[in-house]
């Protein structure tokens, strides 16, 4: 389960620019440039989509932990407001996923070796159980959807994307809890992972070695034959290669935040 690789760092706002084109507001509050008859404008993101996108960008490994996550910069980047962005950035706080510090911003989170101890406690305790679960409710449309995503991971090693390798990977955890048919496992499995992602970011050895291509497809094989103890055999193994393949490494780079989510 290689969850994320890449780069990230200090997200400073944008200057304002000079002379920028008058806004003018709807009835539903929405914002558009004027001065161009009949432009359409940019349909506004809702805090799900800005979300999304930004936890996106961490699996993915295009923001990396320690990242600031300028309120300005966002707002402009998705076409909204201010306090729709503080509104998504406190979800995220609420996930773990990104730090408020007072008089500084938002950022994304940087886990400490003893958080990172905890996530993955939390994931050999839990994913165990998403394993047997599924295994109880397993049917053929569940079948098809596992092997489907495998051939996914597969065809992405095969074109060398690496991001899309790291995307998916970390997506195939939350894809077996959603299977499994728990609303909380799955919500837990998806904030887990995007920690899991940033623990690597942070930690990890180069992320091309931290996760075997067949890892994921011998848990898939034992789900598929009813074998749960093998499955969790095979999970908590899966963990522990992972979490033994971390090293200290806190430096962080810098990023384009518009380049990140163009």
């Amino acid at each position: 389960m290689t969850l994320c690789s890449l780069e990230g760092a200090s997200i400073e706002s944008a200057p304002m620019p000079t002379k920028a084109p008058a806004r003018k507001t709807s009835a539903n509050g929405a914002t558009g440039a004027t001065g161009t008859t009949g432009a359409t404008p940019a349909r506004e993101h809702s805090v799900d989509e800005i979300a999304e996108k930004i936890s996106a960008a961490i699996l993915e490994h295009r923001l990396a932990p320690g990242t600031k996550l300028g309120e300005d910069r966002l707002a402009t980047i998705f076409a909204t407001s201010r306090a729709k962005v503080r509104e998504v950035l406190a979800r995220l706080a609420h996930e773990q996923i990104v730090e408020l510090v007072p008089q500084r911003g938002a950022f994304v989170a940087k886990p400490t070796i003893e958080q990172a101890q905890d996530v993955f406690e939390a994931r050999r305790l839990i994913e165990p159980g998403v394993l047997r679960r599924l295994i109880r409710t397993l049917d053929d449309a569940k079948r098809e959807r596992l092997q489907r995503h495998i051939e996914l991971e597969a065809d992405a090693r095969r074109r060398d994307d690496k991001r899309a390798i790291v995307r998916l990977s970390g997506e195939f955890h939350v894809l077996l809890a959603e299977l499994a048919g728990n609303s909380a496992l799955a919500r837990s499995m998806r904030e887990l992972s995007v920690l899991t992602c940033l623990i690597i970011s942070l930690y990890d050895a180069p992320t091309a070695t931290s996760c075997r291509a067949d890892e994921h497809e011998e848990i898939v094989a034992a789900v598929n034959r009813g074998d749960a103890a093998r499955a969790e055999k095979l999970m908590l193994h899966h963990l522990d290669h992972i979490e033994q393949s971390l090293k200290l490494d806190d430096s962080v780079e810098e990023v384009d935040l518009e380049s990140v989510f163009s």
